[in-house]
């Protein structure tokens, strides 16, 4: 068991099933070039402000250098048996430069240390995540440049409603997702402020500059209360909101395409790269792709319910209750950003059929609203005009037709209105061209 950075007040070793259940390394290692980034920042403030000397400084940078190097290569392995990461590279860095190693953690808390790994990791994540959701902005724009005419049926209620082009539909995502992208900006500046020197709740007495390290650390400033600055993980909630939204978006885009792929709609094929098939029915081609992102919605509301159950009840400052925001917000990050690489490949090698959209469309009455419109253009109330079409459409179905097929007469007995240019006006292509909204 390796040594604890607090060990001084203890008389007895910890027991192992309680360090075990202490210990974060298994999930807050992923942040090691954080944490070395955040103690270069430090150091470098403390040399610059006389609170350790020069030679000291200069000792911890190249240290810390090169533990990153190495960790970054693989020639040096985390020891797993560390409290957690901080403890780790702290103990590493005193191994390899002695004394001045241990200079290292004036004037800071693994409070506010933490506390600025995981938004300076954050922060990172966002970059990665918002490029991402572009791919899938820009995967879905390549479907609507392929298929700009293609007519499908709008819906409402899951029932035919109005006839819209297929890159309509499309371009309603679109909008949704860079929705998801403003939002991703927003959570990264709002957690984008230093909480080094809030020290474990209320600063310390050394002399630091945190606006130096803030700089250092590309934050756009400090926290103003340093209770605020370890006890708070809103950041951590903000964005795992944001995640969920994502998902929100993301699934309900899937389940269309899971509608859309089967053989009741056939309006799309999915490329056989992003799907499966049975281990039975040698028909089968299944999206499982579509349906895994689906269902990995439900994970990160879990992870963002954990969060705020997690927060709800702690009073001010630190509680060790916050160690349990890591494995939500990562498992948040994680989900949503492979759901993401899914999709966007997923959705770019899709195909369209717009023959069956078509017929679809053809089949619902999904011109009914244009029907009333030729009436009302000719001086008919809107009301008297949808009650005229209403009984029309009862007339078609029970005599199997559509209205441009319905005959003239017919239209002409519900209303002498009705002209034989009707057919031209209730055409899908005009109904859509009509629309200029």
């Amino acid at each position: 068991m390796a040594n604890k950075l607090w060990a001084g007040r203890f008389a007895k070793q910890t027991d192992q099933a309680a360090h075990d259940f202490n210990a974060s390394i298994a999930v807050d290692s992923r942040m090691f070039r954080e944490d070395i980034t955040g103690s270069l920042a430090h150091a470098a403030m403390l040399a610059k402000q006389g609170i350790i000397t020069a030679e000291d400084g200069a000792a911890i940078e190249r240290g810390l250098r090169d533990i990153l190097a190495e960790l970054e290569s693989g020639t040096l392995a985390i020891d797993m048996t560390a409290e957690d990461i901080h403890s780790f590279i702290e103990g590493e860095l005193t191994a390899r430069i002695g004394e001045a190693g241990k200079r290292l953690h004036t004037g800071r808390s693994r409070n506010d240390q933490v506390a600025t790994d995981l938004r300076l990791y954050l922060r990172g994540q966002c970059d990665e995540l918002r490029a991402e959701v572009q791919a899938v902005i820009a995967a879905l724009q390549h479907q609507r440049d392929e298929y700009p005419d293609a007519i499908m049926p709008g819906y409402t209620h899951l029932q035919r409603a109005q006839p819209i082009l297929f890159a309509q539909h499309l371009l309603a995502y679109q909008e949704m997702l860079r929705r998801d992208i403003s939002r991703l900006d927003d959570c990264q500046q709002r957690m984008n402020v230093s909480p080094l020197g809030s020290g474990a709740l209320a600063g310390t007495g050394y002399a630091i500059d945190r606006a130096h390290t803030a700089a250092a650390l590309g934050f756009d400033g400090y926290t103003a209360s340093t209770l605020d600055g370890v006890s708070d993980r809103d950041f951590c909630m903000e964005l795992a909101a944001a995640l969920s939204i994502i998902m929100v978006h993301l699934s309900r885009l899937c389940e269309e395409l899971i509608l859309w792929c089967s053989w009741e709609f056939r309006f799309v094929e999915h490329d056989d790269a992003y799907t499966t098939g049975s281990s039975m029915m040698p028909q089968k081609k299944n999206p499982d792709l579509a349906e895994l992102i689906r269902g990995k919605s439900g994970r990160v509301f879990g992870d963002l319910t954990a969060l705020l159950t997690m927060m709800k009840g702690q009073p001010l400052a630190y509680n060790k209750d916050m160690q349990e925001d890591k494995p939500a917000i990562f498992d948040a990050v994680d989900t949503v950003r492979a759901c993401l690489q899914a999709a966007a490949p997923m959705l770019a090698t899709m195909k369209a059929k717009p023959e069956h959209m078509r017929r679809a469309a053809a089949e619902g009455f999904i011109n009914a609203t244009d029907c009333a419109d030729y009436l009302v253009a000719r001086g008919m109330p809107f009301r008297t005009a949808y009650k005229i079409v209403g009984e029309l459409v009862a007339q078609c179905i029970a005599a199997g037709c559509t209205f441009e097929t319905l005959p003239l007469a017919q239209y002409q007995a519900a209303s002498e209105l009705f002209g034989d240019d009707i057919y031209a006006f209730v055409a899908l292509e005009a109904c859509v061209q009509r629309r200029i909204s």
